[in-house]
């Protein structure tokens, strides 16, 4: 009775023959992935069943108590054998399996897991066989040609059955692809052809689907052209796939000379081949050829769909082109759908045209179509952006009465507009707390908008402490959180406190951009620090940011200002020198600086570089003249104004 013994006492580890290679012992499965009780049998109930099987077998397995001793696998490939042939229950030979992995510490050798695999694709448990060749899977190396014939040639050697052994293969080649271990699949699907094995037809289609995916176009046609026949509709479906590979990597012209040989491939073609290229099309921009390709199905004779039309319905929305549309809807296959409306309603609001977006809002009851939440929002947007909050505020009323649950997005839009429009801040920060109450968590522009509320109103002390909150939410603040703070700083005269923030972000390594410079110059300027300011101004460049005109007017006019003319001449030759472009507003900032100390030399030479690049006065220039022509003593200075810029600009 040394089974029952083995059975009922606690075994210690029994040292096992590992693996000679990298696929090497197996991981437990989830601990509660399988249970060890069935409910249509007890434990005892099956510990009992399973002695009973293997001594009617004569199966001594008196040697599982010897410590030290080695356990034979094929003694335990049998065993499990002998219990699925007797119970005709593969669930059973896994309950022997699992408990000696569990309860004795045993860990299985190759063999013994690969009889396992055997045991349950033949007992219908291919979900079992599916989790030990992952694992199994996991460890094949790309490049290992030992490993991954010794997975091959042991799944062989334990087979009985070939329509078994047949789908082992396949299930462990569909395993390769999920993982992307492309390379072992190749290899075993090489092995398999050798015996005349082949996988399913929805491996094939896993598999090329990867290498589409990876662009490696000539390998997935190898493997295509490999397969053995599958009949019409299964081809028709796997070059289905290579339309769309193609398509999604731009190589239309190939996707769609596919698309034409596709009936000498034995397979017939669906719209959904067709869609995929317009989309694809659309996508990029490719209207006219997208266009083209549909009169060219029409001619075909191909039926078209909404969906197909839906992808060139939108990519003209957003290219504006909204007369276009129109004779899209007016083909028969066309239902409007609200996917289309969106697209309408997000074209009119950018272009300003709130008013005829919510005529369609309307227009889509009268039809039929109920509108969502993407519909409503791109309304809300639409109002706030065009300064007409109390619209907004309707749309939003009927939201709140359709029960369409309201996004972040929307409250944020909000929150902004009545900023803008200088609404009572009790009314704007109904919203935000409305956002919490709802269970939404504000997300980074949710806490910008607000906390830029407070800074334009002066309220630094709600501000930071709306930052705390951020921080203690889990929202990590952005460069446009600290840009805002420190605009309001400087707003109020704080430039050393939003000093300190422009070097806290540079010690952080943020990835400052024009803006928090320009804020920070104005700032150093504001203060008359203009020393620090051209220095952070030259600093730019060094860190990878190239200043622009906004953030060089900052400097040049605090410099004109404090009457430092030469060293804003000197700071407007070197914005020269780095390829940015002046502007009306610079070159009157300049003039307006020299014709104050009556430098009209200067001023002359500062209009004959406005007509050199194309820049033309306008009344500010012609008043800074007249002044400067004024300081030097000229007669009649407003005609000798006017005769100057007629003899240089009319020169040029």
């Amino acid at each position: 009775m040394a089974a029952v013994r083995w059975w009922r006492c606690k075994c210690n580890h029994l040292p096992l023959r590992r693996w000679s290679n990298s696929v090497n012992s197996l991981p437990d499965p989830p601990p509660r992935m399988y249970s060890f009780t069935r409910a249509w049998l007890p434990k005892d109930a099956i510990n009992a069943r399973i002695e009973s099987l293997l001594q009617a077998r004569g199966l001594d397995l008196s040697f599982l108590n010897a410590i030290g001793e080695e356990l034979d696998d094929w003694d335990f490939s049998r065993a499990l054998n002998h219990i699925f042939d007797v119970s005709s229950y593969a669930a059973l030979a896994f309950y022997f399996f699992r408990l000696t992995q569990r309860s004795h510490g045993i860990q299985h050798s190759l063999r013994t897991v690969c009889t396992l695999i055997h045991i349950s694709v033949s007992g219908n448990m291919n979900h079992i066989a599916t989790n030990l060749l992952r694992s199994i899977a996991s460890r094949l190396g790309e490049g290992e040609e030992d490993s991954i014939d010794l997975v091959f040639h042991v799944l062989r050697d334990v087979s009985s059955v070939r329509e078994v052994l047949g789908t082992v293969y396949s299930i462990l080649v569909r395993c390769c692809v999920d993982i992307g271990n492309v390379g072992a699949c190749l290899k075993l699907m090489g092995r398999m052809e050798r015996f005349g094995f082949f996988p399913s037809v929805g491996v094939y289609a896993a598999l090329i689907e990867v290498l589409l995916e990876y662009g490696q176009m000539s390998i997935a046609w190898k493997v295509f052209d490999e397969m053995p026949n599958c009949g019409d509709a299964s081809r028709s479906v796997l070059l289905g796939l290579f339309v769309h590979g193609y398509a999604k990597h731009g190589n239309f012209g190939v996707a769609w000379k596919l698309i034409l040989d596709m009936w000498s491939y034995g397979g017939g073609v669906d719209v959904i081949n067709y869609t995929t290229v317009i989309h694809g099309l659309c996508k990029q921009g490719h209207l006219r050829e997208g266009t083209c390709l549909l009169y060219k199905m029409l001619q075909m004779g191909v039926i078209l769909d909404s969906v197909l039309i839906s992808s060139l319905i939108d990519g003209y929305c957003k290219a504006g082109r909204l007369e276009k549309v129109r004779v899209f809807l007016s083909f028969p296959e066309c239902a409007p759908d609200v996917f289309m409306y969106n697209s309408f309603m997000s074209q009119l609001c950018r272009e300003g045209n709130v008013v005829e977006a919510n005529r369609l809002l309307d227009e889509m009851f009268e039809v039929g179509v109920y509108p969502d939440s993407f519909n409503y929002d791109t309304l809300v947007v639409g109002y706030c952006k065009s300064g007409k909050v109390e619209e907004a505020l309707k749309v939003f009323g009927q939201m709140m009465k359709r029960g369409h649950r309201l996004g972040v997005l929307t409250y944020t839009v909000l929150i902004e507009g009545h900023g803008k429009k200088q609404c009572e801040l009790k009314s704007v920060e109904a919203f935000f707390h409305a956002m919490r109450t709802d269970g939404l968590q504000p997300d980074v522009l949710a806490y910008n908008a607000m906390i830029n509320v407070y800074c334009q109103r002066g309220y630094m002390n709600k501000a930071y402490e709306l930052l705390n909150m951020m921080k203690q939410d889990g929202v990590l603040p952005d460069v446009a959180t600290y840009n805002i703070l420190m605009h309001g700083l400087i707003k109020r005269g704080f430039i050393l406190e939003s000093r300190e923030i422009f070097h806290e972000l540079r010690r952080r390594g943020f990835s400052l951009d024009k803006f928090t410079y320009t804020e920070v110059i104005h700032g150093y300027s504001k203060q008359g620090n203009l020393k620090e300011a051209y220095l952070i101004w030259c600093s730019m460049s060094e860190n990878g940011t190239k200043p622009d005109v906004v953030t060089c007017s900052a400097l040049l006019n605090a410099l004109c200002k404090a009457r430092r003319m030469p060293d804003a001449f000197v700071l407007f030759q070197k914005m020269l020198n780095i390829g940015l472009e002046s502007d009306l507003i610079m070159y009157n900032t300049l003039m307006h600086g020299f014709c104050r100390e009556g430098n009209v030399v200067k001023a002359c030479e500062l209009l004959s570089m406005m007509a050199n690049h194309g820049v033309l006065p306008n009344d500010a220039t012609c008043q800074s003249l007249i002044h400067g022509l004024e300081k030097n003593g000229i007669e009649n200075p407003i005609e000798s104004a006017a005769l100057k810029l007629h003899q240089i600009f009319h020169a040029n």
